[in-house]
């Protein structure tokens, strides 16, 4: 069933352009920094304490008393994991030796921190052992597994370095002899190791951890009174979780019986990547039929413009559909990651240019906004509106700020964005026996395992011309028509544009050789966005789109007051030219509009005055860079 995969990530290599300009920023920026605050050399932001974390652990596996050793969240492990993974794919781009070290000597402490049985997390070693898989709902353990997989496999597909590897196989075995083996019950309360688990099975071929990934996948809501029996079993808790809410948990009904999106959005699109690379790999075509409807649920009713998903802070969840606050959102930067992640796995199942269109519009709006373009701050959740003064201090907006701190308690995006950002490459292109796959346009030279080799040259996002000089090789090349270029759309070879040859969004192009050049052009217009009319919020109101960027209003460029504003119905809306010096180099839109004079008085029974104006937009992922200040990404249009 697995119609194509995807490529390598050392077969991309970009050296320049704007997805090159934001791998080097993780390298040269996010990745020593998140380093730093890792082993607490950070001053001024949240501590993190996970080297010291493993150090520990690793001396009461031998015995000694560490007392109070462990500091943080009981998933802190998994920041290690994800820093590991980012820094991995950053050195399949650029070699480094200094990273390699350090990355080796993490590695170290983590594999000292071991238990003999395979046992490795340092909450539990520390604190207490015998709390050791009595707490599935909260406790994490699987999914700090699931992310040290992920690490070891991407180190190792990396560097050929295999000694977090080994870690981590002799981890998978344990859990295997203790859920499948010894037959214990349950499944994790957060889903991860799932999609992480089947990673290891690729890297490894030990058939094992596609078993026990199958396992975790089909036992989960059969028993929906598991978290139930296990709360009452044990007489503590982590946070306090509510045993008996299914939804949030994703456990309320078998997964192949699921049909809406529920719960915590992170564990839900966690959760539905395992299941869809499941489905492809085991060809199931009952549980791939769970993954569609899953995914429809989302992208068809529970999903901001933005590619942002879980519309509220309370549980940081799924609601109802077409229940999409914009001042309330929750939209996890986390969540819009693990949101690319269920869509490219969704590709290989299927080649659908739905699952393309989700995934760019995740990627270039929702998680570039989760990190400062300085490298250093990060957004945790990415509302769609921002008022300072109500934004992150009243009760209700508390969890949505009007900028970006340097760091976490719960710290699980910032090293996430690190390991989407340098592995984007694999989420571009897939390829198959005889077809290169372009699901997104991204400037660099590209490796085929079929002997393809192509350079791309662009200025996308921001440039509407792809080219595609074939270096190597011959085959087809197949390529996906963005949901949003509607009206120009046109694909050249040689000069000669091609007829329509489109298949559920992709249009596939016979007998490319070396030598020849595939041009393609977009449609560059701005476009107003309007909601369905039951989204209560978006009524009455219109978005800006230019290409895959989602623009919004920002207070810096429009008098400082952006509520006051309105699109004028019928007027123009414009793109400027390229900025390079602009918020490391974007396009402003300015559209006609109306400002509403303010009125001190809270309600009043004249119609306040108004006056024509321009109204000055700029990229949803560049807001919140020069200062606070009130941000919108919907406007009334009048």
């Amino acid at each position: 069933m697995k119609v194509q995969r995807q490529i390598d990530v050392k077969s991309f290599e970009s050296r320049k352009g704007f997805i090159y300009d934001y791998q080097k920023l993780i390298r040269d920026v996010a990745i020593p920094y998140q380093y730093a605050v890792l082993n607490d050399q950070v001053e001024g932001v949240e501590k993190s304490h996970v080297a010291a974390n493993f150090e520990n652990a690793a001396k009461a596996v031998h015995g000694e008393d560490v007392g109070d050793g462990f500091y943080g969240m009981v998933f802190q492990d998994s920041d290690a994991a994800k820093w590991i993974e980012a820094a991995a794919y950053s050195l399949a781009v650029f070699p480094d030796p200094k990273l390699e070290e350090d990355v080796d000597g993490l590695i170290d402490k983590i594999a000292a921190a071991q238990d003999t049985d395979g046992y490795l997390n340092t909450y539990y070693t520390i604190k207490d052992k015998e709390k050791r898989w009595t707490n599935l709902l909260e406790g994490h353990e699987l999914y700090c597994a699931g992310h040290m997989m992920e690490a070891a496999a991407a180190y190792y597909e990396t560097t050929g370095k295999d000694k977090l590897l080994k870690v981590m196989q002799k981890n998978a075995e344990h859990i295997y002899r203790k859920f499948v083996t010894e037959g214990k019950e349950g499944y994790p309360g957060h889903p991860e190791v799932e999609l992480a688990l089947l990673k290891m099975y690729r890297v490894t071929g030990d058939r094992k951890c596609l078993d026990l990934a199958k396992h975790f996948i089909d036992v989960r809501g059969v028993d929906q009174d598991f978290f139930r029996k296990e709360a009452a079993d044990r007489n503590w808790t982590v946070w306090g979780n509510d045993a008996k809410d299914d939804d949030y948990q994703q456990s309320g009904k078998p997964v192949r019986e699921q049909k809406d999106a529920t719960g915590h959005s992170v564990r839900a699109v966690y959760l539905y990547t395992g299941m869809a690379d499941l489905a492809s790999e085991t060809e199931d075509e009952e549980l791939l039929a769970a993954c569609r409807r899953l995914f429809e649920s989302i992208t068809d009713k529970r999903m901001y413009v933005t590619g942002g998903i879980g519309s509220t802070g309370i549980g940081e969840a799924f609601t109802v559909d077409y229940n999409l606050p914009n001042d309330t959102a929750y939209a996890e930067t986390c969540a819009s990651i693990g949101l690319m992640f269920f869509a490219s796995r969704m590709l290989e199942a299927e080649v659908d240019s739905r699952y393309g269109d989700v995934m760019e519009r995740a990627f270039y709006n929702t998680v570039l906004a989760g990190m400062q373009l300085d490298g250093k701050r990060f957004f945790y959740v990415n509302p769609l509106e921002v008022i300072p003064g109500i934004s992150g201090e009243a009760v209700t907006h508390k969890h949505d700020l009007p900028q970006r701190p340097g760091w976490y308690a719960c710290a699980c995006c910032p090293p996430n964005v690190a390991r989407c950002l340098t592995s984007i490459g694999k989420y571009a292109y897939g390829e198959n026996e005889d077809t290169a796959f372009i699901h997104l346009f991204a400037e660099g030279k590209v490796s085929f395992a079929n002997g393809l080799v192509f350079h791309c040259e662009t200025k996308y996002p921001y440039g509407f011309q792809v080219s595609y000089r074939i270096l190597e090789g011959s085959g087809k090349v197949a390529v996906r028509r963005p949901d949003w270029s509607t009206e120009k759309f046109q694909i050249c070879v040689n000069g000669k544009a091609q007829e329509n040859c489109e298949k559920k969004g992709y249009w596939y192009l016979d007998g490319i050789k070396a030598g020849d050049v595939i041009e393609i052009t977009l449609d560059e217009r701005v476009k107003k966005v309007y909601a369905s009319s039951i989204v209560a919020n978006d009524s009455g109101c219109a978005a800006l789109q230019r290409g895959p960027l989602v623009y919004c209003v920002e207070a810096v460029d429009n008098e400082g007051d952006v509520l006051s504003l309105a699109y004028a119905e019928d007027g123009e809306v414009k793109a400027g030219e390229f900025e390079p010096e602009l918020l490391n180099g974007t396009v402003m839109l300015r559209a006609s509009g109306y400002k509403t004079r303010r009125t001190d008085a809270l309600y009043a029974y004249e119609k306040p005055e108004r006056t024509a104006c321009t109204i000055t937009a700029v990229p949803y992922y560049t807001w919140g860079n020069r200062g606070i200040g009130q941000m919108r990404v919907w406007l009334p249009e009048r």
